[in-house]
């Protein structure tokens, strides 16, 4: 019998308060699926091992991911480097360890400021120049996001970082972002 190739998907969510993953993962025909875990390690906390089921989509939340206590109010999920390790079987015989960038509450201040970026300002010097800083900050991010997805955390850390303190920089400037447009 053929061995199972484990994958997991970080699937977006659109929800700064929920993380989704769904399990990807090719079974052999009669393949006995047993002890299944999904350890997953979300930035500056301890892993946690979190319910699971194979073949299904799961959306976690700050209190499944060991964030906050049960009966406190869930919180948003922080951004940045989240570790997984799924396993099944017993003694972890089959197992698939991933990282990931996760930018949700980072992409949302972006969005928030590109909504409020005034595409019909008057000034075409400010308005090119805006959408230049909008499209280096975009590329950043998702610069931050590749790195981390190939292992290369250091990498997508400092990329990370240069986008958020340039989309501070940006809305700081105000941007141009007068709201008139969308209002």
């Amino acid at each position: 019998m053929a061995d199972p190739v484990l994958n997991i998907l970080v699937v977006p969510t659109y929800n700064t308060f929920t993380l989704g993953v769904v399990d990807a993962s090719f079974y052999p025909v009669g393949f006995n699926i047993t002890s299944v875990t999904l350890l997953i390690t979300p930035p500056g906390f301890d892993a946690v091992s979190v319910p699971f089921t194979e073949n299904e989509f799961t959306a976690y939340n700050s209190t499944t991911l060991g964030i906050t206590d049960v009966g406190e109010p869930i919180l948003p999920i922080p951004d940045g480097v989240y570790y997984f390790n799924y396993s099944v079987n017993p003694n972890y015989k089959y197992f698939v360890e991933k990282s990931i960038m996760r930018v949700d509450r980072l992409q949302e201040r972006f969005d928030e400021a590109f909504m409020k970026l005034d595409m019909m300002e008057c000034d075409l010097a400010i308005k090119t120049q805006a959408k230049v800083d909008l499209n280096t900050i975009y590329f950043f991010i998702q610069g931050s996001i590749a790195a981390a997805n190939n292992c290369a955390i250091i990498e997508s850390n400092k990329l990370y970082e240069t986008a958020y303190k340039m989309l501070n920089n940006f809305i700081a400037r105000n941007c141009g972002c007068t709201g008139r447009n969308f209002n």
